[in-house]
């Protein structure tokens, strides 16, 4: 097919099973509408014809995750780049245009315009192997942390209407004696049978640290119930299950992130990325999938702004200086610095005095933090821009020591 148009965009709405591209010229005419099986020969065919269209071919997709990672490999290959376009830009674009239908010939017809009339979407970027694995392990990561809050929550359930006493002795998302304990002993009647010694024997030789101490406390609830409940034996196999299942995923979740942070130190920027408190090797590898390549970010503004840490202004008329929260960011990128700026002022140090500094202006304690990560996302922009790892200045270092030295010699005297 010869080539007849200099410039044209398509428009892709992705799917798991298969694709549909929309191609679209100048005017906004249709050249070329098809479906496109999610397999490699179906994408290959389909760019070969789509590239013979024009000279010039924009692409733009509604999906980045993983049901894209073949089409944008395959587009990447062929030097071909894509944009964009979020899903909640299509369906509000949409309603623009002619008709109420909601088909994915339609959809991919509104993303092919929508790429024609904006030029500032972002582009995809196929991630390099590294990136890609970071990806992989901090979701799988997620999934992990999400499947043990939701069995840690069942356990509770159950054993609240099988032993409340028990239930409420322990907090059982951070307590592994307590988990380990009911991998064997759940209702009341067995743990008196038990009784206090022999408890704690059995605890001691599985690894337990403070044995005698959720030896105690278990004895003590049990104790305090005589009555059995309704259920009780099925319910003590489902607790036995649950906890269980939990200890388990707390070994999975260790083994996961070793596998992160051994990968993540592999990147060349992570003793920078480290070098940032509160910042450890999980966030590290987090701030690494969501945003990208830092070269992206035209200043630490705009990485501020991805991950909605700049309030957005809301003025119409005379009514001016009205700020809100924004919508569209980040929702990851964010976490990653609300997190490592909640962790960072667990100690003494710059962003602890700069927290209690907003806390001292009125700020509650979300907005202090919020203040904080908005604060660290420049001095992190400005480190991996310049290549080096921050360290604390030497001046505030000495400072400090005068400080407690002064502090140390005013104690003496009082002693004195």
């Amino acid at each position: 097919m010869s080539k007849q148009r200099a410039r044209i965009w398509v428009g892709i709405d992705t799917g798991k099973g298969h694709h549909w591209a929309a191609v679209v010229d100048e005017t906004g005419a249709t050249l070329w509408s098809k479906k496109i099986e999610n397999d490699e020969s179906a994408i290959l065919t389909a760019l070969g014809e789509i590239l013979d269209l024009a000279d010039e071919v924009h692409w733009a997709v509604d999906i980045s995750s993983r049901s894209s990672a073949l089409l944008l490999a395959l587009l990447a290959a062929h030097g071909q780049r894509a944009v964009y376009v979020p899903g909640r830009t299509v369906n509000r674009v949409a309603g623009a245009y002619r008709g109420e239908a909601k088909t994915d010939a339609r959809d991919a017809y509104v993303i092919a315009e929508t790429a024609r009339h904006r030029r500032d979407f972002t582009t995809l970027d196929v991630p390099a192997q590294l990136a890609a694995d970071l990806a992989l392990l901090t979701a799988h990561r997620t999934d992990l942390v999400t499947d043990r809050v939701r069995t840690v929550n069942r356990l509770r359930d159950v054993l609240t209407g099988m032993f409340p006493a028990l239930e409420r002795a322990f907090d059982y998302s951070a307590r592994k004696g307590a988990l380990v304990l009911l991998t064997s002993y759940q209702t009341p009647a067995a743990l008196r049978r038990r009784g206090l010694a022999r408890l704690t024997s059995w605890l001691v030789n599985r690894g337990v640290r403070d044995a005698d101490s959720v030896a105690a406390t278990a004895v003590e609830a049990a104790q305090a119930q005589q009555t059995a409940l309704p259920g009780e034996d099925a319910a003590a196999q489902i607790v036995a299950d649950l906890a269980t299942q939990i200890l388990a995923l707390d070994d999975r979740l260790k083994r996961i992130d070793r596998q992160i942070r051994d990968a993540f130190r592999t990147h060349p920027q992570a003793e920078i990325i480290e070098s940032l408190p509160g910042m450890g090797p999980i966030l590290g590898a987090e701030f690494v999938v969501a945003a990208g390549d830092v070269t992206a970010y035209a200043d630490a503004g705009h990485l501020a702004s991805a991950a909605g840490l700049v309030p957005v202004p809301r003025d119409s008329g005379h009514r001016t200086g009205n700020l809100h929260r924004p919508k569209r960011y980040s929702r990851r990128l964010r976490r990653v610095f609300y997190l490592s700026a909640q962790t960072s002022i667990i100690r003494d140090g710059p962003n602890r005095e700069y927290y209690l500094k907003k806390r001292g202006e009125g700020c509650k304690h979300v907005q202090a933090v919020i203040a904080l990560a908005r604060r660290r996302t420049s001095v992190l922009w400005a480190l991996l821009r310049d290549d080096r790892a921050r360290r604390l200045d030497s001046t505030r270092g000495q400072k400090a020591r005068s400080v407690a030295e002064a502090g140390g010699a005013a104690a003496r005297h009082t002693r004195t």
